[in-house]
């Protein structure tokens, strides 16, 4: 096994399944380099190949990862990268150019990385890796700022679920507690906890926790961050079993 097939390797552990990448180069050997390097990295990413920048904006392609030369005829990588950021504020956009003094200017257009020809494979390797995880961070903070719309007092407002600690149902009237207030709707705690996810569980009929804020707990009640919920004798056994999973997961288990 050789150095490429390492990278790749631990690259693809990072998680780069269907990650699409954009490579725009007037020069069609730079094209096939680079193509050929990101292969071994990112073995399962589909990759995209453009010759100028009005190419790859005709495209309409809204890639993960765009490596872009600066000095093209026509339309330039500079003018190409403000007009993509117009419709793509989350791409990870890296420069591949032999021009240095541009670097400044890549801090208009929301530069990941200047790459400056030649570069090694040890340095495009540092520079992916760094991407790949940049995309994977945002990836969870997105799936953390999942939220409900409810309406209260003729007003709708917006929850995160990340800030719900508990929710009850009283008076046919499900109150949200969140770390800052109680939020009070019309509805039913089921559609809330089929929307919450495995980081909730329903442990009463009346009572619906996020694991995150449970303090302790035993085979009456849970003590959550800001009250307390009942646990109803018959779902004591399978919230054990899940706050443990949800511990895993999120590596919080003391052995």
């Amino acid at each position: 096994m050789n150095l490429s097939d390492i990278i790749a390797i631990n690259i693809c552990k990072q998680g780069s399944d269907n990650m699409r990448i954009a490579i725009c180069d007037d020069e069609v050997s730079m094209v096939q380099i680079l193509e050929e390097k990101i292969k071994k990295l990112l073995p399962d990413a589909v990759i995209d190949k453009y010759l100028s920048g009005d190419e790859l904006i005709a495209s309409g392609s809204k890639p993960d990862i765009l490596f872009l030369d600066i000095q093209m005829p026509g339309m330039d990588g500079m003018e190409t990268a403000k007009m993509l950021r117009q419709d793509n504020e989350d791409m990870i956009l890296i420069f591949v150019t032999a021009a240095e003094e541009y670097v400044f200017q890549a801090f208009d257009v929301g530069a990941f990385h200047y790459l400056v020809k030649p570069f090694s494979d040890e340095k495009l390797k540092e520079v992916v890796t760094k991407a790949v995880h940049n995309i994977k961070r945002s990836s969870r903070l997105e799936k953390d700022e999942k939220y409900i719309m409810v309406q209260n007092a003729g007003s709708h407002i917006k929850i995160f679920l990340r800030d719900i600690v508990y929710a009850e149902v009283y008076n046919r009237k499900v109150i949200i507690h969140t770390r800052s207030t109680d939020i009070e709707y019309y509805g039913k705690l089921q559609e809330l906890s089929d929307m919450a996810g495995t980081d909730f569980f329903r442990t009463h009929r009346a009572y619906l926790v996020h694991f995150k804020y449970v303090e302790k707990y035993d085979a009456t009640c849970v003590t959550m961050k800001n009250g307390t919920a009942l646990i109803a004798k018959k779902n004591y056994p399978e919230f054990v079993k899940q706050y443990l999973k949800y511990n895993q997961r999120k590596g919080n288990e003391v052995r």
